[in-house]
């Protein structure tokens, strides 16, 4: 096997990576560097340095990847208003390919010649990130800590750390949780979560109040779209970054965006989960409210169709393969009249759409009307567009084809 000489590791500062950054020094005797993404997660990042620092380590990179994070990836897949199995915003697939880009970029700054990340084999983030890395770095070596040790178990963790002098914090009560989280959303995993017949207790969720328990008066809301993404909420301008945060925050005050799911992972076991995606629950109403006026029948109706294979696509860590760079370059063409204004009622967990309009709208009233229409439609040409229709039906009544 080839030496390898230095390895760039996604590093969060937690147990898990920190144990991972002196296990990957002791095991390979290479040199670590240490990357640490603020993807909007909602806790310092700097703290990472330090203990990295702790470490030995020298090469230490701390990005800011908010904006790219939400203007690159999560605009994008909300313009194919996509959602994994009829439920699931994939808050935390879609984080995986700038990460995964990020420690390329800097595996080739560095001259590292591997990365490593600390997802377990028995999930669907090791899949996401080294199908990301081997299509960005065909010839990368991807070292995956959890399926070669045997500290599989938390106090296997702590007794490493104890032998091996790292400290780390050992608070008391603990989340039961696996948690995940950025701009998009949060995730609950693991714990009492792992019997799909208990309910989530209360003080789990972070993000949002219980729709019960949310104000008793409506909050609205106007969205302003250009060429399928929000520019601005109430007349006011803000970077792709500033709506997310803004609409998690109003969204969670109004007790939106929570779910509870059982999802089928792509290593193929189920999993049941816990998500809070306040404002990506409001951008998918939205969003479909000002496509209904401005898109085409069936470029709709194809982008609906399509959206499903999208949707796996991310899920199963294909965000850098040609098929799905197909995909957006069709769903971006389609956005180029999806402009205008969207009024959103938000009240005790529901997001209700009161208004859309647009210069760009293909609704026509003089049409559309019940009242006179001045002769815009003729309704005589229904006749004719029913007969022809049916006409094959009607042969196949007529040779007795029965439909049973």
């Amino acid at each position: 096997m080839k030496k390898i000489n230095k390895v760039v590791l996604a590093y969060s500062g937690g147990l898990d990576t920190s144990v991972i950054a002196k296990w990957l020094e002791d095991t390979y005797q290479c040199e670590v560097v240490t990357f640490t993404a603020d993807l909007g997660q909602g806790e310092e990042v700097e703290p990472a340095r330090a203990k990295a620092e702790a470490l030995g380590i020298k090469q230490i990179y701390i990005d800011d990847l908010r904006e790219e994070f939400v203007r690159d990836f999560v605009f994008p897949m909300f313009r194919a208003n996509t959602i994994y199995e009829g439920e699931y915003l994939l808050g935390t697939s879609i984080a995986r390919p700038l990460i995964s880009k990020r420690l390329i970029e800097i595996a080739n700054e560095t001259g590292a010649d591997a990365i490593a990340h600390g997802a377990t084999g028995k999930g669907n983030d090791q899949v996401r990130f080294e199908l990301g890395a081997y299509a960005l770095k065909p010839g990368v070596k991807v070292i995956a800590p959890w399926r070669e040790w045997d500290l599989n178990s938390r106090e296997k963790l702590l007794a490493y750390c104890d032998e091996h002098g790292i400290a780390v914090e050992r608070k008391k009560g603990k989340s039961p949780y696996s948690m995940d989280a950025n701009l998009l959303h949060i995730s609950y995993e693991g714990g009492i979560l792992e019997d799909p017949w208990a309910e989530p207790e209360e003080e789990m969720w972070r993000w949002s109040v219980a729709p019960e328990s949310a104000p008793d008066v409506p909050t609205y809301l106007n969205l302003s779209y250009r060429k399928g993404d929000i520019v601005a909420i109430d007349g006011e301008a803000m970077t792709p970054a500033r709506v997310l945060a803004c609409l998690n925050r109003i969204g969670g005050e109004n007790g939106i965006g929570r779910l509870d799911i059982v999802e089928n992972r792509y290593v193929g076991m189920k999993s049941r989960g816990c998500y809070e995606t306040p404002g990506g629950t409001i951008m998918l109403k939205a969003h479909r409210a000002i496509e209904s006026i401005t898109l085409d029948r069936e470029v709709a109706h194809l982008k609906d169709e399509l959206m499903p294979r999208y949707a796996k696509l991310i899920y199963n860590g294909y965000w850098w393969s040609p098929e799905r760079e197909m995909l957006q370059k069709m769903i971006d063409e389609s956005q180029e009249p999806v402009n205008g204004e969207v009024r959103l009622k938000l009240y005790k967990g529901n997001v209700t759409v009161v208004g859309r309009r647009s210069d760009d709208s293909l609704f026509d009233e003089t049409i559309a009307t019940f009242e006179d229409d001045a002769g815009a439609y003729n309704q005589g040409d229904a006749e004719g567009f029913i007969k022809l229709n049916a006409l094959r039906l009607r042969i196949a009544a007529n040779k007795g084809r029965k439909l049973d």
